[in-house]
């Protein structure tokens, strides 16, 4: 089957507009990965250019040896990814020893992956051994308000995790494990990406101060969806702190409910309450 008439192809690409218009990728900012199963290689072998050269990643992730990957490309805008699909991504695969990477199809025209590819394939590796395989996928975004509240909120996961929590009744269903948050570092490098790994280890969502966020789900939608969430309540945040902070707001007790009719469970770590109005 040709490589564009896949429904994993296609599911991205509907996901880069979706990301496009929601405002979150300006210029070439932002990048996604998907993590291909199986059968998907199998389907599109003979169409992947296996002869290709390897080069490092500049990163180690042996538990990803041999494995397949559908990127964005470096300094590509996400706008044109559906006029132009083989120009803008491209399919890589990852060596046996997991330090190299090789371009297998599509970023035609010389075209390189992400230059934050070692953030996503180190964040694929903690995902795929913590979640047996499960996780696919690893969104980063630009979103507005997220990265707006990374100005004013302490730089704590557990301040983040909790403000947000509070803002929409379903987030801490949505994102349960909470929030992890790196402070501002240089993107695209090793060091950044072992830090945005470390927290990835607890959680799905990982701020990048002053930057952006990262998020991992086991599918494209439900990547997509959880950043839409935590977007809009950063949105609502921002909101209610524009017009003078909180006056009523969730209670510890209402999360230990929540918790219970929705069969999840909440470290009591984030079940604190904070006063960002007289912070």
């Amino acid at each position: 089957m040709n490589i564009l008439d896949m429904k994993f192809m296609k599911n991205f690409i509907k996901i880069t507009e979706d990301a496009w218009l929601k405002g979150w990728h300006e210029r070439n900012g932002g990048n996604i990965t998907y993590r291909l199963t199986e059968e998907e290689v199998n389907e599109i072998r003979e169409d992947l250019n296996e002869e290709a050269s390897f080069q490092p990643i500049g990163v180690t992730v042996a538990n990803l040896a041999n494995e397949y990957f559908l990127v964005t490309g470096s300094g590509k805008f996400i706008r044109n990814i559906s006029l132009n699909p083989s120009e803008n991504v491209g399919i890589v695969k990852v060596d046996e020893s997991g330090e190299n990477y090789k371009i297998v199809w599509g970023l035609e025209n010389n075209a390189r992956p992400t230059s934050e590819l070692p953030s996503h394939l180190m964040s694929h590796s903690v995902k795929k051994e913590k979640t047996n395989g499960l996780h696919r996928v690893i969104m980063h975004s630009h979103a507005t308000n997220v990265i707006a509240l990374t100005f004013v909120l302490p730089l704590d996961g557990k301040v983040f995790t909790r403000e947000l929590w509070e803002m929409a009744t379903e987030c801490p269903v949505v994102f349960p494990d909470g929030i992890g948050v790196v402070d501002w570092m240089v993107p695209g490098g090793a060091d950044i990406a072992r830090e945005t790994a470390k927290l990835m280890e607890e959680h799905n969502a990982v701020i990048w101060a002053h930057h952006g966020i990262f998020c991992s789900e086991a599918t494209l939608d439900l990547t997509f969806g959880l950043l839409d969430t935590i977007e809009k309540s950063a949105e609502i945040l921002v909101k209610v702190l524009s017009m003078g902070g909180k006056r009523q707001t969730i209670k510890p007790d209402n999360f230990r409910d929540l918790a219970v009719d929705f069969k999840v469970e909440l470290d009591e770590k984030y079940l604190y309450e904070t006063d960002l109005v007289n912070a």
